[in-house]
């Protein structure tokens, strides 16, 4: 998408957020307002600098008869190249998940009682974070443990603005260090929690093309084979992309028999289309954590230094009691940055 398209998409935006009609549909309400929030620094940041360049131009031609304006158009000049870096930033491509709404799942790993109730420190830990930055929280499912921890605990995020983009790489095996309140001798020990996310699933919408299907006509048979009637009323319906194939006889017109047949087609094609979806939920839960073993960590939290390391990005700061408040915004930054250079350096291949 172009920056003409972004600027066109955002102006309609705006337009159909004002229509009070709009607001009566929440969900679409909440689709448009999520869109226009995703929009908004894109336009910003290009309407800004638009205006510098048309201020760099007129200082230019003020200097070129009075010097005076030379100092003016050197700052104007020098906040350019940021502004083009920052738009450049934005227009790079999003993952497609970025708007949604997430799914997260603790679950307790090695170490016993102990990872249980690091599962629960990490359950906190999400929770103050998104009653920091203003998200909603609901904790779906729990099993919890003898002391007080989670064996698995599942909670759903919600918020404005999209909740995948900021904690998608939280999916991992989290690592604790520290002395257990289980240990009596005062030794440091090792366990571990993984955390699964993926973002809350939409419904299934089943939208079937015309020209997918190949619909077929003959006579309806009745037990032994014998012709129920004499005109062509049963019908066969085939979807050409699956292959999926129904046949309805039992209506004497040929009308009813194809409107039956395809409300049989939409609801096989929704269970494919759900247990599809299902199936790469599961192959993308799979990828986040195989065994939550701790050598297969994602990041390190020392309670004894007062350390948090992240593995993936080389991330560490000396603030765990202030990240387990819900102050995340540090590591999740240095990831955002990561995935960015990433991408930047893709596109620009």
């Amino acid at each position: 998408m172009n920056l003409d398209e972004i600027i066109s998409e955002y102006a309609d935006l705006e337009q159909r957020l004002a229509d009070p009609a709009v607001h009566a549909d929440q969900a679409k309400a909440r689709t448009y307002g999520k869109r226009y929030a995703v929009l908004t620094p894109i336009v910003g940041t290009y309407r800004e600098l638009e205006s510098v360049r048309e201020d760099l131009s007129a200082a230019r031609e003020l200097a070129a008869e009075d010097q005076a304006f030379a100092e003016e158009a050197a700052e104007l000049e020098s906040r350019i190249p940021a502004l083009e870096e920052r738009l450049t930033h934005l227009l790079v491509p999003r993952d497609p998940n970025d708007d949604k709404d997430i799914i997260m799942e603790i679950k307790a790993g090695e170490g016993g009682q102990e990872s249980a109730l690091f599962a629960g420190d990490l359950l906190r830990m999400y929770l103050r974070f998104a009653e920091r930055v203003g998200y909603k929280t609901e904790v779906i499912d729990a099993q919890h443990s003898d002391l007080g921890g989670y064996k698995d605990v599942t909670v759903a995020i919600k918020g404005k603005e999209g909740v995948w983009s900021r904690l998608k790489f939280e999916g991992g095996v989290h690592r604790v260090q520290r002395v257990p309140v289980t240990e009596s001798q005062g030794r440091i020990h090792t366990s571990a929690a993984g955390v699964l996310v993926y973002p809350e699933a939409e419904d299934v919408d089943v939208q079937i093309d015309a020209n997918d299907l190949r619909i077929d006509v003959f006579r309806s048979s009745g037990p032994g084979g014998q012709s129920v009637n004499t005109t062509d009323s049963a019908v066969r319906i085939t979807h050409l992309p699956t292959g999926v194939v129904v046949s309805c006889q039992n209506e004497k017109s040929q009308l009813q028999n194809k409107e039956s047949a395809l409300r049989i087609l939409r609801a096989r094609l929704l269970a494919i289309a759900q247990e599809e979806a299902e199936a790469a939920a599961m192959a993308e839960r799979k990828s986040q954590v195989r065994t939550v073993d701790r050598s297969e960590r994602i990041r390190t939290y020392n309670y004894p230094e007062n350390r948090i390391s992240d593995h993936r990005v080389g991330f560490k700061a000396y603030n765990l009691d202030q990240v387990l408040d819900g102050d995340l915004d540090a590591v999740i930054q240095a990831l955002l940055d990561a995935e960015l250079s990433e991408k930047l350096a893709a596109h620009s291949s």
